[in-house]
């Protein structure tokens, strides 16, 4: 009989008490034996799926966010265990882009009828040990923003809780002092945030950041985007969007650049962010690893 270990994180803003029990039901109804280990704290994602690997478990379907998502994910790189994804957080970013539905009973089904599909990863390393990120690596005020939004707001409002915390930094918007270095080339930049994206769309289905992104490339994709006032955010934003749609190409305020390996240093420093979870600050270094994790998605 197949093996499932399901993750369950308590507190996800979209969580609710029978979820992880109807996802259970979806499996066992096929034929698994599933079982279910609830979070206190965002190491423990990584230790359930970590264990689970070591037990011989054919599956780790996770119900939460990209933060959760992320966490277990890292125990299973490279390890041929796919990863199942049941959205529960606030962004669910990585689903979003891998087309998984949010209905919790429409995922699970998914995960049992769906494909093992290889992704690539952006591993960065740590004071603690290696971080690992499926949807990007951001500095400046996109870290401002994550880190600004406590999870007690997250769970009211789901992703409206970023979109709060935003309005109320946006006035503070300014551009700092860049140097990001990729693939050795060094490229100097007055930006509000850099991101460093692995996945194509930061806002599923709505926003994309260039028509040659993909999850599985193989590189990783870098955005500046340049901001001194609220306008000239909202600015980048939409021509970020513009470029995708009718390729308008790069500007004084919005630059693109790709590879396998970036370094984001800032004057100030600024902070990080990995997947929606604040991460120190910069310097911080981004290496992509391809097909580094199994997921259970539809064909792409």
């Amino acid at each position: 009989m197949a093996r499932a270990l399901l993750i369950a994180n308590p507190v996800a803003a979209r969580t609710s008490p029978d979820v992880a029990e109807t996802v259970s039901r979806v499996f066992r109804a096929a034929g698994w034996q599933i079982d279910i280990r609830e979070t206190t704290s965002p190491e423990d994602s990584r230790t359930f799926a970590r264990d689970a690997v070591t037990a011989g478990f054919d599956l780790v379907a996770v119900f939460g966010g990209d933060g959760t998502t992320m966490q277990a994910a890292a125990s299973l790189v490279d390890t041929g265990v796919p990863l199942g994804l049941v959205p529960g957080g606030t962004g669910n970013v990585l689903a979003g882009n891998l087309r998984i539905p949010l209905g919790p009973v429409q995922a699970a089904e998914l995960i049992l009828r769906g494909r093992s599909r290889a992704i690539d990863l952006g591993r960065i390393e740590r004071d603690d040990g290696p971080h690992y990120f499926a949807v990007a690596c951001g500095a400046g005020a996109d870290a401002r923003v994550m880190g600004g939004t406590d999870p007690d707001t997250k769970r009211r409002l789901g992703i409206g809780g970023y979109f709060n915390t935003l309005f109320r930094v946006l006035p503070q918007i300014r551009s700092t002092r860049f140097a990001v270095t990729v693939d050795g080339v060094r490229i100097e930049a007055q930006a509000a945030v850099v991101l460093v994206l692995n996945c194509a769309e930061v806002i599923p289905p709505l926003v994309r950041i260039g028509p040659e992104a993909r999850i599985d490339d193989g590189v990783l994709d870098v955005l500046f985007v340049s901001a001194d006032s609220p306008w000239q955010a909202v600015r980048g934003v939409w021509r970020a969007m513009a470029n995708v749609m009718f390729e308008t190409g790069e500007t004084g305020y919005l630059r693109y650049a790709r590879g396998r390996e970036i370094t984001i240093e800032a004057d100030p420093i600024e902070p990080v962010q990995f997947d929606g979870d604040l991460a120190g600050s910069t310097p911080v270094t981004a290496v992509v690893q391809p097909g580094a994790l199994r997921v259970m998605a539809p064909e792409p």
